[in-house]
């Protein structure tokens, strides 16, 4: 239910963003909308709390507005969420949000995990291998693991690729305990 309640939010603030042309930066706008807000625990019991006032969420969003140097179309976007008591359910309307433009301009996202943080370069060459792979423009989101213990996982939608020493040590181990005894 609140999925679908998120992703018509975010489908309404699509179509404002195509029209006025500035659907990609309302989606940067959005996150960093929803940042703020988590960053504060004053603004996240705020927005979350049903304890408070509309004129109180309304200063909220005032306040974001003018820090956060917010777009007339977004800070109304902010006011009909409180008007319709939404405001604690922006942090899904924003990854819907995402979800939209990303499929709206042809770009997929992906996480790339490693045993270490990897380097800019190295990171970008990943990046373009797997753009290449899955002939789409990606925004890639590094992440480290040491479990892993070394190589790669990457995954871009529902595929993953997975070069970690840890699987191969894994997949070794299930292959000699399967293995026949001459």
């Amino acid at each position: 239910m609140i999925a679908s309640v998120s992703r018509r939010y975010a489908k309404a603030l699509l179509s404002l963003g195509l029209e006025t042309g500035e659907h990609e930066k309302l989606a940067e706008s959005l996150e960093s909308v929803v940042r703020a807000i988590a960053a504060s625990t004053e603004a996240r019991t705020l927005a979350q709390n049903p304890g408070y006032t509309q004129a109180q969420r309304q200063q909220l969003v005032d306040v974001l507005a003018q820090r956060l140097g917010l777009s007339a179309t977004l800070v109304s976007f902010l006011r009909l969420l409180v008007d319709r008591h939404r405001l604690g359910e922006l942090p899904d309307i924003a990854r819907s949000y995402r979800d939209l433009v990303d499929a709206q301009v042809g770009r997929v996202r992906g996480m790339v995990t490693s045993a270490a943080p990897l380097p800019p370069e190295e990171l970008e060459r990943v990046r373009k291998a797997l753009a290449d792979t899955t002939r789409k423009s990606l925004v890639l989101e590094a992440r480290t693991d040491p479990a892993i213990l070394g190589g790669l996982v990457a995954q871009v939608g529902p595929t993953v690729w997975d070069g970690s020493l840890k699987t191969q040590l894994e997949r070794l181990r299930k292959e000699l305990k399967d293995a026949p005894l001459p």
